[in-house]
């Protein structure tokens, strides 16, 4: 019989109720969740405890997309990082990413969500999807909740693409056999003004243009160098249409973000995104995977001490804007690759 979760710690399943949360028609509650509800509770046996059902919250993670943990004594980025340690990923630093977001570590595994300013919405995205390089997991955390606002909604892509599969068939086998590509444009220098200002110098782990030139080449990026000193770098073909470890076919790309929100002084997300082969998407049929997206998403209402185990995979996320201070942290574990080959060269 199994011992998780453990009874006397007083850490129990939450309901749909608890969380308000979503069902859908695999029976699936999304998201999963577990309460403390001992205000006295001691952290070492509660992730002595979670260490011991690793494998079993992986599999939670997997099925439901999201898992929330509530009500752990976790009052600093410190006992988050423990927290992180209990459940045995391999990290994934953000410095080895090759995402455009600017963000500041806190630990070794544990870092700022996104440094954009809180009036900035960052739209629904699969992380490091618009990457050859992305994570298995991502583990989110709140420091501090805002006063108003910044929820994290987050998406099943599973249901997304069913959804989606049946009001734009045409465009669902487009992005199957297309895939997609990504064109940002990379300051010299962070902008923390921008959800998407992380430099060309460490995006790219390289200081010097011939260092960038030759990691571009060595990952099948095309580019140019702009006269400001920003360089503008097209991804070759990535995914846009994936099937998952568990054999679900799942929506995961950055299509949503990269369409609606990568818009800032140096990008346009009219030139954003493109299927594989170079056509224009088609704006009738993304306007639905937005729509859809948002009437499938959830709110994570964050609450100080709350942690969410994310199957990257399976679910996307999002920020809304909000005001007042808002501490969210993140890590990443277990760094997966990803290619796409169109089928003219198949």
């Amino acid at each position: 019989m199994s011992t998780w979760p453990p009874q006397d710690l007083k850490l129990e399943r939450a309901s749909a109720s608890d969380l308000n949360a979503q069902q859908y028609e695999d029976g699936s509650q999304f998201p999963a969740g577990y309460l403390c509800r001992d205000e006295n509770a001691q952290l070492t046996p509660l992730l002595e405890a979670i260490s011991g059902a690793r494998d079993e919250l992986l599999v939670e993670a997997t099925q439901h997309g999201a898992v929330l943990f509530r009500g752990l004594p976790m009052p600093t980025a410190n006992e988050f990082d423990q927290f992180i340690q209990a459940l045995q990923l391999p990290n994934f630093p953000y410095a080895k990413s090759l995402s455009n977001a600017v963000r500041v570590n806190r630990t070794e595994r544990v870092f700022s969500a996104n440094e954009a300013p809180p009036d900035v919405q960052i739209f629904f995205h699969h992380e490091m999807a618009q990457t050859p390089l992305f994570p298995r997991w991502i583990m989110f955390y709140c420091e501090i909740a805002p006063e108003v606002g910044g929820a994290t909604p987050i998406c099943r892509s599973d249901i997304l693409l069913k959804r989606l599969e049946a009001d734009c068939p045409e465009f669902v086998a487009a992005c199957r056999e297309k895939g997609l590509k990504y064109t940002n444009v990379m300051p010299s220098e962070n902008d923390a003004q921008s959800g998407m200002g992380r430099s060309w110098k460490s995006t790219l782990g390289v200081d010097s243009r011939e260092a960038a030139e030759q990691r571009l080449q060595d990952l099948n990026y095309s580019w140019v160098w702009r006269e400001d000193g920003c360089l503008e770098a097209t991804t070759p073909p990535l995914p846009a249409v994936r099937e998952t470890i568990s054999g679900r076919p799942v929506f995961f790309n950055q299509l949503i973000a990269a369409f609606s929100g990568w818009k800032d002084s140096r990008n346009d997300p009219s030139k954003a995104i493109r299927h594989g082969d170079g056509n224009p998407l088609d704006p009738a049929a993304v306007a639905r995977a937005i729509e859809l997206a948002n009437e499938l998403s959830y709110d994570l209402e964050w609450q100080p001490g709350d942690a969410v185990l994310i199957d990257n995979t399976i679910a996307m996320h999002a920020r809304k804007p909000f005001s007042g201070t808002r501490k969210v942290l993140a890590s990443l574990a277990c760094m997966e690759t990803q290619s796409f080959e169109l089928a003219e060269a198949r």
